[in-house]
């Protein structure tokens, strides 16, 4: 038997078909619809007797070719390709849970995702308990019978908590629950939550599986049993689909996805300890820096840190604006992922629609910033910050 490719190669060749004109890039099919040869192909591909492609909302060369290409990069069975991260998530909530069914979610998710989960299921007859993303008894104690779902982000947005994928699968197994891991953070390049004992994986594949910033996009990973029997019925029905050429971009993008985590990993933590040893930050929140709270665990489960980290400025929400407002280079915006660097102020963006309580359970200060590193030169990105920090 050969032997399998590595990341890097699968990144490149992974999930391209090519057509009758053998083209080397792959081809974007810009089409709603597609033509069968009579009458009996239209009935047997609608019904699903034969494969092939049907209508763009759920079966697209360019789109199916992106997921090949991440399941690859995955370890998964199936995957299917949403309109955006958030889509992921509801496509994924809305095929497996019904009214009367309890989720248990880590109360460090993004601020949309609490809204999801807390807002919206919550009409339909579907409660979520909040429990916090590294003490796995509180997961333990939160199962009930009617116990369905764990849904995790690791690292944590925005403070890099780290959860024990592996300890939290157990614990679901036990439930009978199903084990969902958001993977936007590490990207299957530092992490592959299949593997650990999660049953699916989500991605937001507007961030780093991009990387500039250029299109939406999400993901849902697992087996082909649970993507292709309970997610893609609703994909087709309900229609929260990536369009082709946003698959097309995004694959591209999955092109130089290790060597962009890698590098920005690296970029991340040195400016992790650059920050860290600064008079006017009070602490720094990083994977890769030995005084995170759950750095073994994460030096166990990731190949690298990560491009995220956030720290907290001492003086509160007015020193965090100014060092904000301070930046001539670093990007404002709530996007992360981008080779362009970011910084946003999470207690008024991304997580602002949270209450305060929910925001103080998280750690989420006023004094709080978030920055995403991009790729470029780190001593420019010092520069940038110390303008504000000084």
């Amino acid at each position: 038997m050969d032997k399998p490719y590595e990341l890097s190669t699968q990144g490149v060749r992974a999930g391209q078909a090519r057509s009758e004109f053998h083209e080397h890039s792959e081809a974007l099919f810009l089409t709603s619809s597609f033509v069968f040869d009579n009458a009996a192909q239209a009935e047997a591909r609608f019904v699903g007797g034969e494969p092939g492609t049907v209508y763009s909302r759920f079966t697209s060369p360019t789109v199916s070719m992106f997921q090949d290409s991440l399941a690859a990069l995955e370890g998964a069975e199936a995957c299917i390709a949403t309109a955006s991260g958030m889509s992921a998530i509801l496509s994924t909530a809305m095929s497996l849970l019904r009214a009367g069914d309890h989720v248990v979610c880590s109360s460090a998710v993004f601020g949309a995702t609490v809204q999801l989960f807390s807002n919206y299921f919550g009409r339909f007859g579907v409660e979520t308990t909040f429990v916090s993303p590294t003490r796995v008894e509180e997961w333990e104690r939160a199962v009930r019978k009617s116990t369905k779902l764990f849904f995790l982000e690791t690292p944590s947005n925005p403070m890099t908590e780290i959860s024990d994928i592996a300890a939290i699968a157990a614990v679901a197994r036990k439930a009978g629950a199903l084990l969902a891991v958001d993977n936007v953070f590490c990207t299957p390049v530092l992490q592959r939550p299949l593997e650990l004992g999660a049953d699916l994986v989500i991605h937001s594949a507007t961030k780093h599986l991009d990387g500039q910033g250029r299109v939406l996009g999400g993901a849902v990973l697992g087996s082909k049993k649970l993507i292709m029997d309970q997610l893609l019925p609703f994909l087709r029905t309900a229609g929260p689909s990536m369009s082709p050429f946003n698959a097309w971009v995004i694959l591209k993008g999955l092109e130089t996805l290790e060597l962009r985590m890698k590098a920005q990993s690296a970029a991340a933590l040195e400016l992790a300890q650059w920050l860290e040893g600064h008079n006017s930050v009070a602490r720094v929140f990083y994977p890769g820096l030995a005084s995170h709270p759950q750095h073994a665990l994460a030096s166990r489960q990731q190949r690298a840190g990560g491009a995220v980290l956030s720290f907290e400025v001492k003086g509160g929400r007015a020193a965090a604006w100014r060092v904000v407002d301070s930046t001539r280079l670093i990007s404002i915006t709530a996007n992360l992922g981008d080779v362009k660097t970011t910084i946003t102020h999470p207690g008024t963006t991304t997580h602002g629609r949270i209450s305060p309580e929910a925001r103080a359970a998280a750690g989420i200060t006023e004094g709080l910033l978030r920055v995403a590193v991009g790729l470029e030169a780190v001593s420019d990105l010092k520069a940038d910050l110390e303008r504000g920090l000084s």
